[in-house]
């Protein structure tokens, strides 16, 4: 049996004192995705710092948006009425995720770094680079419907499974962190990485910096958000893939702003850039919105790489994105404030 200490400090400080002075250290929030790995042996840590009792847990209204705690849990972050009246599409990314238990238990700093990963990367009997570097990937030549299509490397092709970072990706949250030197903030998609050579390195974050809370700005772009999910079944189930939009229209219907993510499709939530030009100055009414759309997705997945395996991702984000737009561009509160 592996020796595992476990403590709870009493501040943060402490925490970050604990983890960052200890490289067999691990932060413990809500657990559903390290106490998985720990059964499982995929994780092995030495130590527990178990910051689940911080009082990091509120939600508060700044003076240009949002704060949230990391140890929010997620159910509770979901039907918050200032997230769900200023940032619906956070809301409805957190109701997609996981099942009402698993959200009950889980966190907003512990579902920002869950562990990207694929069927192979929880079978310890399978080789896979992000478990053992330079192992190699077994998702390459094995089952690939969930492999990313976007940004994936010889080394890795696993698809980051977080709902709620895709939806922050497209608002540009910003995540605050604690470590050994301090505080410092990093915008979401500086967060998280790309495989590359070392798909074990997930995020830009050293060892011991502890997320404290998320902030978010509240604009009127925001608060016209949404978030669409295709899965295989209705809960408990990552993204085939998925798109968080945030859109204000001109009063003539053309798209004056506009914000897209993916999941489902890379290592790290995408920030569809190119999908946004695209549409930019387009009408997307009722006759316009299947070409306008597909055209700017095809125009994102112009250096996509689909296997045998996902090439349904491109017709399934052509539709997505389009039924995400549609419900925005549909509803009464698509224009912003005159």
């Amino acid at each position: 049996m592996r020796p595992l200490t476990y403590e709870v400090p009493a501040t943060a400080a402490q925490a970050v004192a604990a983890v960052a002075g200890d490289p067999q250290a691990r932060y413990l929030g809500g657990g559903t995705n390290l106490v998985d790995h720990l059964k499982l042996g995929v994780s092995t840590p030495g130590r527990l710092v178990d910051i689940s009792r911080l009082p990091l847990d509120t939600v508060e209204r700044t003076e240009d948006g949002l704060r949230i705690g990391t140890n929010v849990r997620n159910s509770d972050l979901a039907a918050h009425p200032l997230v769900r009246s200023g940032w619906p599409g956070v809301s409805r990314a957190l109701l997609a995720g996981a099942s009402g238990q698993i959200r009950n238990q889980a966190t907003t700093g512990g579902n920002l770094l869950q562990r990207t990963r694929c069927v192979y990367f929880q079978d310890t009997t399978t080789a896979c680079n992000k478990r053992e570097p330079g192992s190699g990937c077994s998702a390459l030549a094995g089952y690939g419907r969930y492999n990313a299509v976007l940004g994936a490397s010889e080394a890795c092709v696993a698809t980051h499974p977080s709902d709620l970072a895709v939806a922050l990706t497209a608002l540009d949250a910003v995540v605050v962190v604690l470590g050994p030197d301090g505080e410092r903030r990093i915008p979401v998609t500086g967060l998280h990485t790309l495989p590359g050579d070392h798909p074990e390195v997930e995020t830009t974050l050293d060892h011991g910096e502890l997320i404290t809370a998320v902030e978010l700005l509240a604009t009127d772009l925001a608060r016209h958000s949404t978030y669409v999910k295709t899965r295989d079944r209705a809960s408990f189930a990552f993204a085939l893939v998925s798109v968080a939009a945030a859109l204000r229209l001109d009063d003539d219907g053309t798209v004056a702003d506009i914000a897209l993510a993916w999941g489902g499709v890379a290592h790290k939530p995408w920030r569809a850039r190119r999908a946004e030009e695209a549409l930019r100055g387009e009408r997307i009414d009722e006759d316009a919105i299947d070409r306008v759309v597909s055209r700017a997705v095809d125009a994102e997945l112009r250096d996509a790489d689909f296997g045998p395996d996902t090439g349904y991702k491109r017709p399934l984000l052509r539709g997505a994105t389009t039924a995400a737009l549609a419900r925005l561009a549909g509803g009464t509160d698509r224009r912003g404030p005159r």
